[in-house]
C-alpha cells in the first residue's frame, strides 16, 4: 500500500457532522469488486474505517449497478445503495474539466478512443475527490497514480 501526501481538507461547513469523525475517503470500484468477489483488501479496509469516514460516489455506485450481473452482485450494489446515505456527484464543473484532463493525460501517454472513454469515471472520481479534499482508495493504480499527480489528490493505494 502507498498512501500520498494529503492534500488540504475542505472546509467542514458542508457536512458540519465530519467535525468530530476526521477526513474523507470515497472508494474505487476496483476495492468493492475485489473484495466482494476475491475477497480482497481486507487490510485496506481495516485501515480506511480507523483513519476515514468514507463517502459514496454516485459513479462508482452506477459502476457497480451497470457491472452487477449476478443475483448476488445485483444485492451487493443495491445493499450499498441503500446504506448510501451521502453520495458525492461530479458537478458540471467537473464534468468540463474531465474532457481536459483526459485529453491532455492521453495525449501525453498516446491514448486511443477507447482508453480515453475508460479513463473518463476514474476522471471524475478524482475531480469530485479533489473538490470535497478527499483521498481516493484504490487498486487501479496506473490510472489513479495520472491522477494524483494531476490532480495532487491523495491516493491510498490497496
Amino acid at each position: 500500500m502507498a498512501f500520498h501526501e494529503a492534500y488540504p481538507r475542505h472546509s467542514q461547513a458542508r457536512e458540519p457532522e465530519i467535525a468530530l469523525t476526521g477526513p474523507w475517503a470515497i472508494l474505487d470500484t476496483s476495492v468493492y469488486i475485489g473484495h466482494w468477489e476475491r475477497r480482497l483488501y481486507a487490510d485496506t479496509l481495516t485501515a480506511v474505517k480507523r483513519a476515514f469516514v468514507v463517502r459514496h460516489s454516485s459513479v462508482v455506485l452506477s459502476e457497480l449497478r451497470r457491472g452487477a450481473r449476478t443475483r448476488e452482485a445485483r444485492r451487493l450494489a443495491d445493499s450499498l445503495h441503500r446504506v448510501a446515505h451521502v453520495q458525492w456527484a461530479p458537478t458540471t464543473a467537473d464534468w468540463w474539466e474531465a474532457g481536459r484532463l483526459i485529453r491532455d493525460i492521453g495525449d501525453d501517454h498516446g491514448w486511443d478512443v477507447s482508453k480515453r472513454r475508460d479513463f473518463q469515471n476514474d476522471a471524475l472520481i478524482g475531480l469530485t475527490a479533489h473538490r470535497y479534499g478527499a483521498t481516493v482508495v484504490t487498486a487501479n493504480h496506473a490510472d489513479f497514480e495520472l491522477l494524483a499527480r494531476a490532480l495532487r489528490i491523495p491516493v491510498f493505494l490497496a
